[in-house]
């Protein structure tokens, strides 16, 4: 909710990503599982650690397309790309609630990028040391694209 409005912030899941390897760009699926304390089943930034889901707004994606048109969600290495929510703006220790049971803790927010990584080399700049933020999940659950995306605090 936010406090001076009282409505719910949400949004919804645009697109869910997720790569075998680190430092790729990722693959566009369906659906995903989120496993509590250790992110996204098979993804390769799944970990005991506190960058377990990585977002990303699609508002920011469609700033990069206006000079890269072919930029795609999953392009920067995001698992979770959402519209309607402004994901720059929201402070560690929010928590999102996804779909009926997923929930995740905001644990960080932008990154250091890789010295000229393969995103950086494939689309020539990167959004998410600015706009990108990072997750753990604190809940299981089963993510789809269309999914609801509420920030619950």
């Amino acid at each position: 909710m936010d406090a001076m409005t009282n409505t719910i912030i949400a949004g919804k899941i645009k697109a869910i990503s997720t790569s075998k390897r680190k430092g790729i760009a990722k693959s566009n699926v369906s659906s995903a599982k989120l496993i509590e304390n250790w992110g996204i089943d098979g993804d390769a930034h799944a970990g005991n650690w506190h960058r377990q889901i990585s977002f990303l707004a699609i508002e920011s994606i469609d700033k990069m397309r206006k000079t890269l048109p072919k930029l795609q969600p999953g392009m920067f290495a995001e698992n979770i790309t959402t519209e309607f929510i402004d994901i720059p703006n929201l402070k560690i220790g929010s928590r999102v609630k996804i779909g009926e049971h997923a929930e995740l803790e905001i644990t960080q927010i932008g990154k250091e990028c890789h010295d000229k990584c393969a995103i950086y080399v494939k689309v020539g700049n990167c959004v998410m040391p600015t706009e990108g933020i990072f997750a753990k999940v604190i809940h299981n659950g089963d993510i789809f694209v269309d999914d609801n995306v509420e920030v619950i605090n």
